[in-house]
């Protein structure tokens, strides 16, 4: 099913006529499914060594014409506003800005790799006629990670990441199609000299080792080789989802710079991690890999509780979820009980708890059609979602 129907079915995200297309507004629910996904991305972020940053979404034009990407995206971004006598821009990407994080502290060899991860939001002025549901939008979220690196930790650095890239997929339940490895075409827009470009590649392949993975001529970011996680959509068709970039050119447009243990002035390594891709790609992926049907620990709404009739247990209802601390839970006790159950299930509430006067008078429940002690329903609910089971 697709996507954006399903997400403006279940009141996750909308658009406005007024803010403009390619723009989706998260509702409350999809409000609470962003934020658990943000959370997960901290969490790995800060296992694998990542500081987290947080830089401004505009940057002056001379920022993006020093990094190449003015050179190779002005057309894709939005037309500069001027303040005074200098420009700005909203950006097309993180890392520039990173690269002024890194600068603005000396480093020496022993600090590296130097790690930094923001939950950042980029922008893309792309025409009305591509936009796709959160598939293709003008302001994408992304988890964006950057390490500093010296060249002889590169190939760890790489692993490091497609480690953790694996980690978060199988939380998420999304198989990987294939790794490719995403390196220069023909054509002179890529940036940096043959020994670099010829480094960056070799250190990718040392990096992916044995795992099979496919190379695709062309396909490389303008100023380094890549690995793509590919997986494939509902419908098979293959998209990329997360990527591992070596950058050599980036440092140098930069000057960036560390203390060798010779006491001289070295170039650092970046190696970009673009760790659960945009927060909106994946929850378009999220949503049709099971029909809209999200793990517990996503869920807007964890348990919702149905008392059989709302004048006789519906008190209890209310009572009992109050017990639920640390869920989200919802008490429904409005109209026909096969109503409501329909209702939740087409909500895709993951765990639906009936109340009658059997319940009320052994103090249990029924969920999802068997009974349960309350106490152990909630240790064990409480259980799988903080193992985001």
């Amino acid at each position: 099913m697709d996507h954006s129907r399903l997400g403006r079915e279940l009141g996750l995200f909308d658009t406005s006529p007024l803010v403009g297309p390619g723009l989706p507004l998260w509702l409350p629910d999809g409000g609470v499914v962003r934020g658990e996904l943000e959370r997960f991305a901290l969490e790995l972020s800060q296992r694998t060594g990542c500081a987290r940053v947080s830089t401004p979404v505009l940057g002056k034009r001379e920022l993006f014409e020093r990094s190449g990407h003015w050179q190779k995206f002005a057309a894709d971004m939005f037309t500069p506003v001027r303040v005074g006598d200098e420009e700005y821009v909203l950006r097309p990407a993180n890392c520039p800005h990173h690269t002024q994080v890194y600068a603005a502290r000396p480093h020496s060899y022993r600090d590296l790799p130097v790690r930094y991860a923001e939950l950042g939001s980029m922008f893309r002025s792309e025409l009305s006629g591509v936009l796709v549901g959160l598939r293709r939008v003008r302001q994408i979220n992304l988890d964006d990670a950057h390490s500093f690196c010296r060249p002889d930790q590169v190939v760890d650095e790489v692993r490091l990441a497609l480690s953790a890239v694996r980690e978060a997929y199988a939380v998420l339940k999304i198989p990987i199609s294939r790794f490719r490895l995403s390196v220069r075409g023909a054509g002179g827009s890529y940036l940096g000299d043959d020994e670099l470009w010829s480094r960056a590649e070799g250190q990718l392949r040392e990096a992916l080792g044995d795992c099979e993975h496919d190379v695709a001529p062309g396909e490389a970011a303008f100023y380094g080789p890549k690995i793509d996680v590919q997986v494939a959509d509902a419908a098979g068709r293959e998209e990329t989802l997360s990527t591992v970039q070596v950058d050599h050119v980036q440092p140098e447009r930069f000057g960036l710079e560390y203390v060798g243990p010779d006491g001289r002035r070295h170039r650092p390594v970046m190696v970009h991690r673009g760790l659960l891709s945009s927060i909106e790609r994946l929850v378009a992926v999220l949503l049709e890999l099971d029909g809209g049907w999200l793990p517990t620990w996503l869920s807007p709404v964890q348990l919702r509780i149905l008392p059989v009739s709302g004048a006789r247990h519906g008190a209890h209802a209310r009572d009992l979820a109050r017990r639920f601390t640390g869920l989200r839970v919802e008490v429904d006790d409005e109209g026909p009980l096969p109503r409501r159950v329909r209702d939740a299930r087409e909500r895709r509430i993951p765990h639906v708890a009936v109340v009658g006067d059997a319940e009320v008078a052994d103090g249990s429940l029924a969920v999802d059609g068997r009974a349960v002690d309350v106490a152990e329903f909630h240790r064990d609910l409480l259980a799988a979602v903080a193992r985001r089971g």
